[in-house]
């Protein structure tokens, strides 16, 4: 599939932005003794967690990103798609797994499965 067909789902980009502030405000402790510098790791993997993480679907398949990995989940194995009580996205496998989506609102849902190619009911009718 082309990039084009690709939905992407990202977390607030200003968690970037406060972990860079973070950072900055950490270097004063974090140069103060050289053991203290493993302080800067939390803003820095704070960062990188907001730059990777997320949701990713195409009319193949589900892709989950976090900080150190991702999953694939072909579309053939979602059973449902739903909203938790706190406004998540979670996707139920065939198997009965259940996934929250990271970055996914119960409001983007109309989005995600526009991503598989299938039309949402008409709830008009």
């Amino acid at each position: 599939m082309s990039r084009a067909d690709t939905v992407r789902f990202r977390p607030n980009q200003a968690i970037v932005v406060a972990a860079i502030v973070a950072f900055i405000g950490a270097l004063p402790l974090a140069t103060a003794r050289w053991w203290l510098l493993w302080v800067l790791l939390i803003p820095l993997a704070v960062a990188v967690w907001a730059w990777r993480s997320g949701t990713e679907a195409d009319p193949r398949e589900l892709r989950l990103r976090a900080l150190a990995g991702q999953r694939r989940i072909a579309w053939d194995r979602v059973a449902e798609l739903a909203a938790d009580e706190r406004g998540r996205a979670v996707v139920r496998l065939d198997d009965g797994e259940r996934l929250v989506l990271p970055a996914v609102r119960a409001a983007d849902l109309p989005r995600l499965i526009a991503a598989t190619g299938q039309e949402l009911p008409d709830s008009t009718r």
